[in-house]
């Protein structure tokens, strides 16, 4: 007789193979693909992977504790869950879902400008303060509107996308039909959408309104794909300098991240203008193909900017392993996208729970096996590079 094997998701791939199987094919494409041809995309991955650990042995571990503090906030581990556009597309009111397993998990919960849950829905559904991503458009006094929602629903950091004049060539999204219009475009989203009916009733129809919420008032047809990408090619604005950047800071009153930094003339010029951290990142492989990954270009921003402020990173981070060796390198904390949202995806709310207590339960693991009981003790000499 054949054995019937009960598959138990552990890691991102686990849950990565899950949401391939139930979200539909230009989602699924959306979340998990980058630029071109994706070599930055895969950079962010395998870079980790060349960062090795030193083990160590016949050290006192004896109460390790992976906890930390980010922008000022104590956190269960240096760990952030990442802005991700239209999450609430993903898993039912997805942007709620990733929000609640980051209160459990007593971690900071970043919600994007085009999630599909408003700020008004998200702090209605959290317990603690959340952070609120931002990426400069046109029109300011939507800027001025929704950084005023921000404040009015809690949100105490403001993280600020600087590598997005305009959108990365995501072929993906090209091949599968997702910003098709006409009839042509309908029909072949109707056709990825028949072949997941679980998806359709579960996020389809359970899961409305599917509008932009943090922008459903000015954008138009919210529900559009197609008409919002044109509004945001449109109203994304390539003419942002540090000047902008200036007034910003100057109307904004709560911590400020500058998310998007690869090089350490760029977070010196975030120090310039007085924010409060930078994120390490190169959009998750999605901008512009072919630069460095995250990792590389860590040590270098962390030595000369992070006496200064928070120097934080994102892109390929796959486990508490990883979390670790960012830290060594000289991040205080890291953000995870993909992850969180494969795991929504492919096991609901009760999947990102489990992946949160992975990764801590590899962090603790990881330093106690490099002989380190705290957070802040961990670095550069803990690696065998």
């Amino acid at each position: 007789m054949g054995q019937t094997h009960h598959f138990v998701p552990v890691t991102p791939v686990d849950y990565r193979r899950l949401a391939e199987k139930k979200l539909p094919r230009f989602l699924f494409d959306y979340i998990d693909g980058g630029a071109n041809d994706e070599r930055t995309l895969a950079a962010n991955v395998n870079d980790f992977g060349k960062v090795l650990i030193r083990q160590r042995v016949l050290k006192n571990v004896d109460g390790v504790d992976t906890a930390t503090t980010l922008l000022g906030r104590s956190t269960s581990m240096p760990v952030i869950l990442a802005p991700v556009g239209m999450a609430g597309l993903f898993g039912r009111r997805g942007e709620l879902q990733g929000v609640r397993a980051a209160n459990a998990a007593n971690l900071p919960f970043t919600l994007s400008t085009v999630g599909i849950c408003p700020l008004e829905e998200v702090k209605a559904a959290s317990s603690q303060p959340f952070w609120f991503q931002l990426y400069m458009i046109r029109d300011r006094g939507v800027i001025q509107d929704l950084l005023a929602r921000a404040a009015a629903n809690g949100c105490d950091t403001l993280v600020f996308t600087v590598d997005l004049p305009l959108p990365g060539m995501r072929h993906r999204d090209t091949r599968n039909g997702m910003l098709a219009t006409g009839l042509k475009g309908k029909l072949g989203k109707a056709w990825q959408l028949g072949a997941r009916p679980g998806w359709v009733w579960n996020v389809g129809v359970k899961g409305k309104p599917h509008s932009f919420g943090n922008l459903a008032h000015v954008v138009p047809d919210p529900t559009d794909l197609a008409l919002y990408r044109a509004w945001i090619d449109a109203q994304f604005d390539g003419s942002v300098t540090w000047k902008d950047i200036e007034w910003l800071r100057s109307i904004w009153k709560g911590k400020l991240v500058l998310k998007g930094i690869q090089e350490v003339e760029d977070a010196q010029g975030a120090v310039t203008v007085g924010a409060d951290g930078l994120i390490v990142s190169n959009h998750g492989g999605r901008q512009l193909d072919s630069v460095a990954s995250s990792i590389s270009k860590l040590p270098a921003i962390a030595d000369a900017v992070g006496d200064k402020l928070e120097v934080l990173m994102d892109g390929g981070v796959r486990s508490g392993l990883d979390v670790f060796k960012a830290v060594a390198l000289g991040a205080k904390g890291v953000l995870i996208g993909r992850p969180w949202v494969w795991a929504m995806a492919g096991a609901g709310e009760q999947g990102v729970n489990d992946l949160l207590s992975n990764f801590k339960t590899e962090l603790k693991v990881a330093m106690a096996l490099a002989g380190v009981t705290r957070v802040e003790d961990i670095g550069r000499h803990h690696l065998d590079n």
